[in-house]
């Protein structure tokens, strides 16, 4: 090994081992029999943690993200600030009744609305939970598979609260719920740690939104957001997802969502991707029983320097299941994208149906995407395709529009939107694939 590499090393031991310093200075007292439980799970990974090292682009899983922008910064544990209420309805979400709001990763009981919910639905924070939930909670907070990941232990070690959507057996919440995570930049770098919890019990229904967004000043320090997402979706219940990333654009995030479906349930999600300097997100599915049905339909808009990467898995464990997976990314400038998507099909899923593509649209010459679709399969029984594809506006296509009346600029317009609208359109609710397109106007449209 090189000097430099020692140097470098070191340099991420150090960063790390602060990381964590920082993570575990603690603002909950609380003394009961969930508090230990959460104390020691959190001191586990924190054992995790001090016995990791940083990734670097010599690992597999890290080989197209260099992280060492982030290492550029000391980060501090976040602070809690107060937002005024009419400030937080520019993130409004008309068909969404229910809105929790956390700041920083602190819950603001006064910018959230938690009334008139359904018998049997719980939406609300992990600390104002009852003792007897509290105690149900433990089967599922902190319980998913790749606990041991490093970014997730750093948040298992660190979490203060938790947003916390719990649908009871048997029941249907028909408006979405908007889960808003709003991170606010300081003087200093900052270390944020949203941990988000959604449970749908037997056959119950549910549709969120979970948001990332940022409230930065325009002179606020970068900050790093290290959110978790562990979904829950028992027999027969049906979760449709929306993840939002919208963080500032000097910021950085590394997120993990955690999926585990049980027999005859339906996951649909759509990340969608448009913030950070730097945003990872990995994404596990375990499909735990018979004829469960995944669909994951993903879209990240990129330019200037960001750097995106979307890391997905589904694991199938059971035959006649079923996954239906595409993901698009639209760069502009110097974007860089980078897409890896692993589908496991081990011998005992025979009859597995699963379809993946990663579709991807440079608008530059300097725009960049690493694309990796990755099928592991060893059922002989299955119908299972993946594949790839990177292009840029067909001149053809240019041609025909234009010569229908269209000027180049509106022609391209057209075709931005005609390729982003394949995700969009799949979004069900109306003021969020405005947004979006209202995002793809600002982006890239003239």
């Amino acid at each position: 090994m090189s000097v430099s590499s020692q140097d470098q090393m070191t340099q991420q031991d150090q960063f790390l081992t602060q990381l964590l310093s920082e993570c575990q200075k603690r603002s909950v007292t609380e003394e009961s029999t969930f508090s230990l439980w959460r104390q020691k799970r959190q001191q586990e990974a924190a054992t995790t943690v001090a016995n990791s090292r940083m990734p670097h682009r010599k690992d597999e899983e890290w080989r197209f993200t260099d992280l060492s922008p982030l290492l550029e910064y000391q980060y501090q544990k976040s602070h809690s600030f107060d937002i005024s209420s009419q400030a937080v309805d520019a993130f409004n979400i008309p068909e969404a009744t229910t809105r929790l709001v956390f700041i920083n990763g602190y819950y603001s009981p006064t910018l959230s609305q938690v009334e008139n919910l359904p018998a049997g639905v719980k939406v609300g924070n992990l600390a104002a939970l009852e003792a007897k939930e509290k105690s149900k909670v433990t089967d599922y907070l902190t319980q998913q598979e790749g606990g041991e990941e490093l970014f997730t232990a750093l948040n298992t070690a660190g979490f203060d609260d938790a947003a916390v959507v719990w649908v009871a057996k048997n029941t249907e919440v028909e408006t979405p719920i908007h889960l808003l995570f709003l991170s606010v930049g300081e003087e200093k770098p900052s270390l944020i740690q949203p941990r988000c919890l959604v449970i749908a019990e037997t056959s119950a229904k549910v549709n969120f939104i979970e948001q990332y967004a940022s409230f930065s000043a325009t002179d606020a320090a970068s900050y790093f957001n290290n959110p978790v997402t562990e979904v829950w979706v028992e027999a027969n219940a049906e979760v449709n997802h929306i993840r939002l990333q919208q963080e500032a654009l000097n910021s950085f995030q590394i997120a993990k969502t955690a999926v585990t479906q049980a027999q005859d349930s339906r996951y649909a999600c759509y990340p969608v991707s448009m913030g950070g300097r730097l945003a990872r997100l990995d994404f596990d599915v375990f499909q735990t029983g018979t004829q469960t049905d995944t669909r994951l339909y993903g879209l990240t808009l990129g330019n200037g320097e960001q750097l995106l990467d979307t890391h997905s898995a589904i694991a199938f464990r059971h035959p006649h299941s079923s996954a239906d997976q595409l993901q698009k990314n639209i760069l502009d400038d110097n974007g860089r994208a980078v897409f890896n998507g692993k589908v496991f099909v081990p011998q005992k899923a025979q009859l597995t149906d699963a379809s993946q593509l990663n579709r991807n649209l440079l608008l530059s010459d300097k725009a960049h995407v690493d694309t990796k679709p990755e099928l592991n399969i060893t059922a002989d029984n299955v119908q299972c395709a993946h594949g790839a594809t990177v292009s840029q506006l067909e001149a053809d296509e240019l041609f025909y529009l234009r010569s229908r009346g269209l000027d180049s600029q509106a022609a391209s317009n057209l075709l931005i939107n005609a390729f982003a609208a394949e995700i969009i359109k799949e979004i069900p609710f109306k003021s969020v694939r405005e947004g979006l397109y209202s995002s793809l106007q600002n982006r890239f449209l003239g």
